[in-house]
């Protein structure tokens, strides 16, 4: 899903003049953005360079390597809390070094919303949009706050027009992160890298979402080998906490029609998730805890009624 959002905004910064090619472009990544980002710098000539998370894998290094990125991988770390805090200390330093690099804000900037509006176009078509409850990572707000966007649009376009579609929203957060106010409540596996944050992001729209799902890791491997073993989807983390959740919004509302997100492969979970499939409690015996407010998460599944509700302080970005 980053590489459509990575190609639009890359593009967008060239024809607007922001860019040009052969200049650097900069960012933080957990890992699938950091591909997507190389993959648009190297077919549009530009330079790449990634401050990378401690858990960006032997396979990803290799690609980023092809395509001609420069990374820069942080020391290992069991807290990915401090692992994020430390990469965003690098790119200000990196920036204070090379003040000519463009740094592309992949948590802050609205810009990564654009690319979006055609999977939203193709959506609309295939669903009729309608009726449509959306379920997916909330990460950057990105990849589900733009489908929703558009999708609500009326159908002469403008993203900024009343809601004129039924789609629902539901957003997935791991425990721990401070988007929605889970920060107090922790995982003592890991926060799920992509869906999640320990810091406060800038362009997540809070007032996007009607529903939220807290999913554990423990959950969430359920939830990626069931997926495996019933669909044959072989797809990363996130995606098994999607696909929890969407299979719980079906049954509540078994007249919607309900899409969720998968974003990226299995591929760099092989070894954290897929090799762990014996320990999977069986999907049926998982169900989210109802939960009027924060203050009542616990492990290993919550969902609460967000309906479209500002946020709080301490989540948004200064």
């Amino acid at each position: 899903m980053k590489v459509v959002s990575a190609l639009a905004a890359v593009r967008h910064l060239l024809d607007t003049g922001a860019v040009r090619r052969g200049d650097t472009l900069l960012d933080s990544s957990s890992g699938i953005y950091a591909y997507a980002l190389a993959l648009a710098c190297h077919r549009h000539g530009m330079r790449c360079h990634i401050v990378g998370s401690t858990t960006v894998d032997h396979t990803l290094r290799t690609q980023l390597a092809v395509l001609g990125a420069t990374l820069e991988q942080m020391e290992p770390c069991s807290d990915l809390k401090l692992d994020q805090k430390r990469r965003v200390e690098r790119i200000h330093e990196i920036l204070a070094e090379h003040p000519e690099y463009h740094w592309m804000r992949q948590y802050h900037d609205d810009i990564h919303y654009l690319g979006y509006r055609a999977i939203a176009d193709r959506i609309r078509e295939a669903t009729g949009a309608d009726g449509l409850t959306v379920v997916g990572g909330v990460g950057s707000g990105a990849s589900t706050g733009a489908l929703a966007r558009y999708l609500r649009a009326d159908s002469a376009g403008s993203a900024d027009s009343a809601d004129s579609a039924d789609v629902e929203l539901v957003g997935v957060q791991p425990y721990g992160s401070v988007t929605f106010g889970a920060e107090h409540v922790s995982d003592p596996e890991i926060i799920i890298a992509g869906i999640g944050s320990s810091i406060p992001f800038g362009n997540v729209s809070h007032e996007l979402y009607d529903t939220l799902h807290w999913i554990s890791f423990d959950a969430a491997l359920a939830g990626s080998v069931d997926l495996l073993r019933r669909h044959a989807v072989f797809a990363g983390l996130s995606t098994g906490a999607g696909y929890l959740a969407a299979r719980h919004e079906r049954a509540r509302s078994p007249e919607r029609t309900v899409l969720f997100i998968a974003a990226d492969t299995g591929h760099r979970y092989v070894d954290t998730v897929y090799a762990r499939h014996h320990e999977a409690t069986p999907i049926a015996d998982l169900a989210p805890r109802e939960v009027p407010d924060q203050s009542r998460l616990a492990l290993p599944w919550s969902r609460m009624r967000w309906n479209r509700a500002p946020a709080a302080a301490a989540a948004v970005s200064s």
